[in-house]
């Protein structure tokens, strides 16, 4: 069953180009020049329910539009989109019961008040029953460990904490449908891994479907198996994680080490070198011929100990960028 269906979807933003000088500018006034930029380009995608999807993107391709789409917040241009059976943009309260958005950058919590002042008109604005208000409540403070912190102002609280209590604060209502732009922006390791940790068991005990921006790969690689990626508007990849490796990156990392006093002086007919610390080597080698190339290397050489590795995830997301980034140009 799909939770999310969206059909040649399409924003596009009418900009005003403001000219330098004087009297340009007052020109601009009278007669002002406009170009379009196509946030969204006729998107197609569909989501099951229970899905957790990685929607990633360089800045600008189109990943926010897209969820304040899904949100209802903007209208499209064209094209047709339907989450939970609703249209977004006609923005009916059913719908907005079913949902949530939790955006990095933007604060729904009252800075001045603790955080369960903020809930309690949340509970009031969804109509959620006091005693499964109270046991929701006490569910999500527990597994994010801020029970203590709910009478402190959340002005007080630290960049993680906060972002916990924005987290709390999107699933009071208990939402089918989680939009998720950026959740970890900006926190420390502890914190990343911390929110990471609570999403994957929120997920799967909720089977909440689950739409995540982010520019961390760890999120990725720790809580999505789907990979959707966007640039310039339009879908670029649709797939597994796995897939993406095997679709987009053309050679594996293989580390040596070799027996003492045993390394040769020139590996570069294997591979590219990419680090020497004898005596252990690593190498860059196009993964067409890496069984090829370590057979004539064990062959050759004394070795203890190979592993091989994909490439860091980062390197081969930001290659697919850089693709369709080229591809636009050309």
């Amino acid at each position: 069953m799909n939770v999310i269906e969206l059909k040649q979807l399409t924003k596009t933003y009418r900009v005003y180009q403001k000219k330098e000088g004087l009297l340009a500018s007052l020109g601009g006034l009278f007669q002002r020049e406009y170009r379009d930029v196509n946030a969204v380009r006729g998107i197609d995608l569909t989501v099951a329910k229970g899905e957790f999807v990685a929607f990633l993107g360089p800045n600008g391709a189109g990943k926010t539009t897209t969820l304040k789409l899904l949100s209802g917040v903007i209208n499209p241009t064209s094209g047709t989109a339907q989450v939970l059976g609703y249209v977004p943009w006609e923005r009916k309260n059913a719908y907005r019961r079913r949902f949530a958005l939790v955006m990095g950058q933007k604060n729904q919590l009252w800075w001045d008040l603790p955080a369960n002042e903020s809930y309690r008109l949340h509970q009031q604005i969804y109509r959620i029953e006091p005693a499964e208000f109270t046991r929701t409540l006490d569910e999500l403070t527990g597994l994010l460990g801020v029970r203590e912190l709910l009478r402190q102002p959340v002005r007080e609280l630290s960049l993680g904490e906060r972002m916990k209590m924005e987290l709390i604060a999107a699933l009071l209502h208990s939402p089918e449908v989680l939009f998720l732009d950026e959740p970890t922006i900006g926190l420390d390791v502890i914190a990343q891994h911390n929110v990471r940790q609570f999403l994957k068991q929120y997920q799967l005990e909720r089977q909440t479907t689950i739409l995540l921006t982010s520019h961390y790969m760890k999120d990725v690689a720790a809580l999505c198996e789907r990979v959707v990626v966007i640039a310039h508007g339009q879908i670029e990849y649709d797939g597994s994680l796995a897939g993406i490796l095997d679709r987009f990156s053309g050679h594996k990392i293989v580390t040596l080490a070799f027996t003492e006093n045993q390394m040769p002086p020139d590996l570069t007919p294997f591979g590219e070198i990419l680090e020497v610390l004898p005596p252990k080597v690593k190498l860059r080698i196009d993964r067409n011929v890496v069984a090829e190339k370590l057979a004539s290397l064990l062959s050759q050489h004394s070795v203890e100990d190979v592993s091989v590795e994909e490439p860091p995830l980062e390197e081969v997301i930001a290659d697919v960028f850089s693709r369709a980034t080229r591809s636009k140009e050309a």
